[in-house]
């Protein structure tokens, strides 16, 4: 059984950063891509990052426009976003997911697997 478990969430202020992982067990993270959604309150859940397994290929939301970095680290079985130049906007629940067969990186429904979320929040 895969499981996903996020960490790093938190509060921050606007312009601050954090990092969030999502730590892979159950399987090797080698086999999956893997990709980072959010939903804020009262909002549908977006697609933020995705990555495949080797690293080389990253796709993001538009909204991103370079503020965040999604990596894997196959070792450590582990995928990481890190988070720059933070807005309130940015405040949602962050959720690690991860794809076994085909898939669209920036689509909901390609995943397979899900955490369990990890909240951020932005002060203005």
């Amino acid at each position: 059984q895969v499981q996903l478990v996020e960490s790093g969430g938190g509060l921050v202020q606007a312009g601050g950063s954090l990092r969030l992982s999502c730590a892979v067990s159950g399987s090797t993270i080698g086999y999956y891509r893997m990709g980072w959604f959010r939903q804020a309150p009262g909002k549908e859940r977006e697609f933020v990052a995705g990555v495949e397994w080797s690293g080389t290929f990253t796709y993001y939301g538009d909204f991103v426009k370079n503020r965040f970095t999604i990596s894997i680290n196959n070792a450590e079985n582990l995928v990481a976003l890190q988070m720059n130049s933070l807005e309130p906007e940015d405040t949602a629940v962050y959720y690690c997911a991860a794809c076994s067969g085909y898939c669209n990186l920036n689509i909901e429904s390609s995943y397979d697997y899900w955490g369990q979320g990890t909240q951020v929040t932005v002060s203005s």
